[in-house]
């Protein structure tokens, strides 16, 4: 596979659920690729179909879905066509997934040692002895002090960003193609969560793993991702690089994704949301989904779907705004006072990273 060569295209995804109340347009024309090594982050609030999308390539959704419309194309071949047996070889070895919850990711009764272990003896061929000592390097490449100790130990004896690093190692174990990162740092304080994402950056280089990284918090991702797709009523509203969701974004959802995140500049006491509620995806609204909560909608929004204007070569975003005969509209001062703020931490973390590029003499 070559450096610009797509490892995943996802091709106009439909997933829709059946339940007592009608059918949940859950996943709605869904695109995006990622490529050898990429970092992709997928945001959006609660039930824009984030983890949905995730599930569907991991052949994990539930029973009641189906899927009338879509190509999963991952290294050549539509994973849709998998029998289950094929998912159970791309499972945990191809395509390995860090769930939102390590504790209920572990199994409670079986040693994280043997947990770690596992998929080393499914998918590599190990036999015990050896998938424990890899699982050893494992627990110490992702921050777990004194292996050889705890390698013994059971979920409920360890804290939950411990189960977290546990719950990385396993995912890394095989070496997967693609890592799933399923909202990962949410239960952690904030410092335990830079801790994990500086961890995952660097065993991702170590592997050369593309990442796709679920999440709710664009602060998150500011350091992280190479593209952003922003999730709105299981459609991607606004997708392009980081630097062009941060510093350029297009759409008014990404707008109140970027005002309602607090910072230690945020002098309010209160913090900024987006106001109204996502719609009921039994019956999607007619035109433009985020037109009921957003305060510069045209009157063609709630007639006609907006489709994805062209910003560069790799922004677009999905609103009427952007057409030629849209009045001119722009995010509120707060965005911008935050641009020149985030444009400063850039600065500070590409020194960071070209100390580190130079065995940590001063850049």
């Amino acid at each position: 596979m070559t450096e610009n060569e797509n490892i995943l295209e996802v091709k106009n995804l439909h997933v829709n659920f059946h339940t007592y109340a009608g059918e949940v347009k859950a996943i709605r024309d869904v695109s995006f690729s990622l490529k050898e090594g990429e970092t992709l982050a997928i945001v959006g609030e609660s039930g824009s179909g984030k983890s949905v999308t995730t599930k569907t390539l991991m052949g994990l959704n539930a029973r009641n879905a189906i899927i009338p419309e879509g190509e999963l194309i991952f290294k050549g071949k539509d994973l849709l066509k998998n029998s289950e047996k094929d998912w159970q070889h791309i499972r945990g070895n191809e395509i390995s997934m860090i769930f939102q919850d390590p504790m209920t990711s572990l199994d409670p009764t079986m040693r994280i040692g043997n947990q770690i272990a596992e998929p080393l003896i499914k998918h590599k061929g190990m036999n015990k002895k050896a998938a424990l000592s890899r699982a050893l390097e494992l627990m110490q490449q992702v921050g777990i002090p004194d292996p050889e100790i705890h390698i013994r130990d059971y979920p409920h004896q360890w804290s939950g960003g411990m189960r977290q690093r546990a719950v990385i190692a396993i995912a890394l174990a095989a070496e997967p193609d693609i890592l799933i990162a399923d909202e990962p740092t949410t239960a952690l304080d904030v410092t335990i969560q830079a801790q994990i994402m500086h961890m995952m950056a660097e065993l991702q280089q170590n592997i050369n793993s593309s990442i796709i990284f679920i999440t709710h918090d664009l602060g998150v991702v500011a350091g992280f991702a190479h593209k952003v797709a922003v999730m709105y009523a299981g459609e991607i509203v606004e997708y392009g690089s980081v630097e062009e969701i941060f510093y350029n974004p297009q759409h008014p959802y990404t707008w109140g994704l970027l005002d309602s995140m607090p910072t230690v500049d945020t002098d309010s006491d209160r913090l900024t949301s987006i106001p109204g509620t996502p719609p009921d995806l039994l019956n999607p609204p007619k035109g433009d989904a985020f037109a009921a909560r957003n305060k510069f909608a045209l009157a063609i929004d709630s007639e006609e779907e907006p489709p994805f204007f062209k910003v560069s070569e790799t922004h677009s975003a999905k609103t009427w705004l952007l057409d030629p005969r849209a009045p001119k509209v722009e995010p509120s001062d707060n965005i911008k006072k935050r641009w020149a703020r985030w444009a400063e931490m850039s600065k500070a973390t590409e020194r960071l990273r070209e100390r580190d590029t130079n065995g940590g003499a001063d850049a």
